[in-house]
């Protein structure tokens, strides 16, 4: 397979040669990365994919904060620290995004990484110090960029604030959700429809009711996301290698995480014990549960939308999707539940990164965990397509949601399900000896009872009222009651 990462012509304008503990390498001459980063990209040619965006800005930032404070507490000059933050500011503004060539899967626990921020940085700071590119006798990746650092508290850093950023945009697009849940509720609220259970005929109940349970469930996610968002805010940054800080200046690892902190704009602290959270990586099983958790919430949902839009001649035909491209090549005229089925394909691939989470988090030995990039891999692709999921969601196919009405209370009318409502007033057994004749006959309900002369019609029409069989607390055998005192009082 060909490696389309570091293409052939790279080379043609020449090369420079860098070297490393592994020996010398030729470096294409105008790329802003290193020696150790070409090594990952031949090593690590997984996916074909490169470094994501978030995850390039939030080691910037890293990076810039962690230079900050080495010139605050006397560890790196003010010409170096100057050359590296205006760097890491045009990485931080979108720039040399291209220079991040190292795949998202890869070994090393997060070194290939780091060291591409370290390269690409030095490489830019030596250009705006007026030197050539892999002159790092001016800026060093290792010496000037990383000083005071290690991988193994810059990357999950990186990773937390990056988790942080995409946790709040999905909590965004699930607001939007929940209010468009609300809305429809609202609508919906007069309404009535048969209530299912096990697909079965249930008792009856408002399609307003419906649609705000599904509003409270995705509520119930943002809140969890909440909760998640606390747990990625601690960062073990200072730590270095195994979170004892060595090499760290004292000062630097006190105040670096509330530098860190002012430059993201993000709720950070510096985790209480920085070798636990070095070695242990069970707060990020904890989040990727609760993205999992709203993802079956929203499939569930999803579920429900395709089956009562089922038809729209021979399904439920309860309500109507809005229409978004052609079902079929073969059948003219059919329209597939095509939003819906595409959320309920993302909770799916969200179910599997979260066991993927589980095992890598599980996996890691004494002072490290060295699956951290399968970790971000599968959190930052569950984080980014269940806000896009939920957008689509939103955008093409709840706000369009419209109720068949008659349709509704027709099935509801001619329903067998309603004869719960009468259990109180004529006893179990003979309801459920009528409900089989209704089935096994075709006869309402209604029909037989009033055949058996077993209540008035009017009595019929109180108890039946499918408004007060859906609301708690408001039960035909009170309305009867109350009937039946206003006529005494008469």
């Amino acid at each position: 397979m060909q490696n389309r990462i570091l293409k052939p012509e790279l080379f043609e304008q020449g090369t420079r040669t860098e070297h490393d503990s592994i020996g010398e390498k030729e470096v294409p001459v105008n790329v802003y990365w290193g020696v150790q980063t070409m090594r990952a990209a031949e090593n690590f040619y997984i996916t074909g994919l490169t470094t994501h965006p978030e995850l390039i800005i939030s080691i910037a930032q890293i990076k810039k904060a962690a230079a900050i404070t080495n010139f605050e507490v006397g560890r790196l000059d003010k010409k170096r620290t100057d050359a590296i933050v205006r760097a890491c500011d045009e990485i931080i503004s979108g720039k040399l995004h291209d220079q991040f060539i190292v795949d998202p899967i890869q070994g090393g626990a997060g070194t290939s990484l780091n060291m591409n921020a370290n390269e690409v940085i030095a490489n830019r700071a030596i250009e705006i110090l007026g030197g050539k590119k892999g002159d790092y006798t001016i800026v060093n990746p290792n010496d000037h960029v990383n000083y005071g650092q290690s991988t193994n508290d810059v990357f999950p850093s990186c990773g937390r604030i990056t988790i942080l950023r995409l946790i709040h945009r999905a909590q965004e697009q699930l607001e939007r959700l929940r209010q468009a849940l609300a809305d429809k509720a609202t609508e919906f609220d007069g309404v009535i429809k048969m209530g299912r259970t096990q697909l079965q005929d249930a008792v009856p109940i408002r399609l307003g009711q419906e649609f705000r349970a599904y509003s409270r469930a995705i509520r119930r996610d943002i809140s969890r996301l909440e909760n998640a968002k606390r747990e990625m805010s601690s960062l073990n940054l200072g730590g270095t290698a195994i979170g004892t800080g060595l090499n760290a200046d004292v000062q630097y690892l006190q105040k670096v995480v509330r530098n860190i902190a002012m430059l993201t704009r993000l709720d950070l602290v510096q985790a209480y014990d920085l070798i636990d959270a070095t070695q242990n990586l069970d707060g990020y099983a904890s989040v990727s549960g609760t993205v999992k958790a709203c993802a079956v919430n929203l499939s569930k949902m999803s579920n429900d939308l395709r089956l009562m839009s089922s038809g729209p001649r021979t399904g439920l035909g309860e309500i109507n999707l809005p229409a978004k491209q052609n079902g079929s090549s073969i059948m003219p005229g059919k329209v597939n539940p095509v939003i819906p089925e595409v959320v309920n394909q993302v909770a799916f691939n969200i179910i599997g990164n979260d066991m993927t989470i589980a095992m890598a988090t599980e996996a890691g030995q004494l002072e490290l965990n060295a699956f951290e990039p399968i970790i971000f891999y599968n959190m930052i692709q569950s984080l980014e397509t269940l806000t896009y999921a939920v957008r689509t969601l939103v955008d093409n196919c709840i706000v369009g949601i419209t109720a068949n009405v008659d349709h509704c209370r027709e099935m509801v009318e001619n329903s067998v399900g309603i004869i719960t409502a009468i259990c109180p007033h004529v006893g179990y057994g003979r309801a459920a000896t009528l409900a089989k004749e209704a089935i096994k006959t075709g006869a309402s309900v209604r029909e037989l009872i009033l055949r058996d002369k077993l209540l008035t019609e009017e009595e019929l029409d109180i108890i039946l009222d499918p408004y007060s069989m859906t609301e708690p607390g408001i039960s035909g055998e009170q309305l009867l009651e109350e009937k039946e005192l206003k006529d005494a009082m008469k």
